[in-house]
């Protein structure tokens, strides 16, 4: 599988994340920016299309072929899915009824889940919270891999199948890196999923679910749509840690791609995230993009410079001297 090259630790800073101090400069410059952080009205109604069309997709494949199930799976339901899962990211940061009505946030979040297959939308937005406010940070931003995949991942080989594993990853990670008490909102997250497999599966068999199930891994791994996924915080650039895509799929994407305006300003829903770029362009038109997801995963499986290792991580509490010291998980 090749030998290891490139970076054989992750990018070690000592200060705080430049998004808090960013976000305060431009609210005090631009305050009409606080106008963007309201609900997003059409957001529902996306998620109820896109669960819809994943039911519909249910029906329609219960008598196909496998190959053909999976090749359907990849094509159509790996990027419904993947849609979903970005839709219940935008939901998490109550971008559908505002943060008086976290409850009705929370349980639309839940109903995005249901073509995933697997309960997910809980866990999600308890750990996500973390990655905004300590991003990068040794311990507790899940969002950073291990140190045990930064020294196993670390050929064109590996890191392939490390792109492929990525649900795998995202799901087991927490539970190693900053486990955290499961909370009611989870049970009830897994129930109803649980109880919306059972029904596909009485209704319309075993092929259904092994599609959602197969729309989901093959979606959120080595698939076009989860460049998002290394675009937005591995460092291609050093001192760059947070980069924007301007590109054709955030328009199936609810804008993720607009993710330094995203860390700037995690409370203004997708939809709204290239006003902040129009109102404020000089603190963007000038810092390193994106203009292609699939390039972005040539890219880290080709460069020895990157890979899992690529990453800021911080603790503005430790000397530089300590930072190899730290555990592999």
């Amino acid at each position: 599988m090749g030998n290891c090259a490139g970076r054989t630790d992750f990018e070690w800073v000592y200060t705080d994340q430049p998004h808090t101090q960013r976000r305060k400069e431009m609210l005090a410059k631009y305050p009409a920016i606080k106008a963007l952080m309201r609900p997003d009205p059409r957001l529902k109604w996306t998620v109820l299309g896109l669960v819809l069309a994943q039911l519909l997709a249910c029906w329609l494949v219960r008598g196909l072929a496998w190959r053909w199930l999976l090749f359907w799976a990849y094509a159509f339901g790996g990027c419904v899915n993947h849609s979903l899962t970005l839709a219940i990211h935008d939901i998490s940061h109550n971008a559908a009824f505002g943060t008086g009505r976290a409850a009705r946030n929370r349980w639309l979040a839940v109903f995005a889940n249901l073509p995933v297959g697997v309960p997910y939308a809980a866990s999600f937005k308890k750990y996500h919270v973390d990655h905004h406010r300590y991003l990068g940070g040794d311990g507790l931003d899940v969002d950073v891999p291990t140190r045990l995949e930064g020294w196993l991942f670390c050929t064109p080989a590996r890191k392939l199948l490390w792109l492929a594993l990525q649900p795998l990853f995202y799901s087991l990670r927490p539970l190693c890196v900053h486990p955290k008490a499961v909370t009611r909102m989870e049970v009830l997250n897994a129930l109803v999923q649980l109880a919306a497999d059972a029904a596909i599966f009485a209704l319309w068999g075993l092929k259904p679910v092994v599609y959602l199930l197969a729309s989901t891994l093959l979606g959120l791994g080595l698939h076009p749509i989860s460049g998002h996924f290394v675009a937005e915080h591995y460092m291609f650039l050093k001192g760059h840690e947070t980069y924007s895509y301007y590109g054709p799929l955030n328009w199936i994407t609810f804008n993720v791609g607009y993710h330094v305006e995203h860390h700037d300003f995690p409370s203004i829903p997708g939809c709204n995230l290239p006003l902040v770029r129009k109102i404020a362009p000089e603190y963007y038109d000038h810092l390193p993009q994106h203009h292609s997801w699939v390039k972005v995963l040539w890219d880290f499986v080709l460069e020895d410079s990157l890979g899992p290792y690529a990453r800021v991580k911080r603790n503005p509490g430790r000397h530089p001297a300590t930072a190899g010291t730290h555990a592999a998980w």
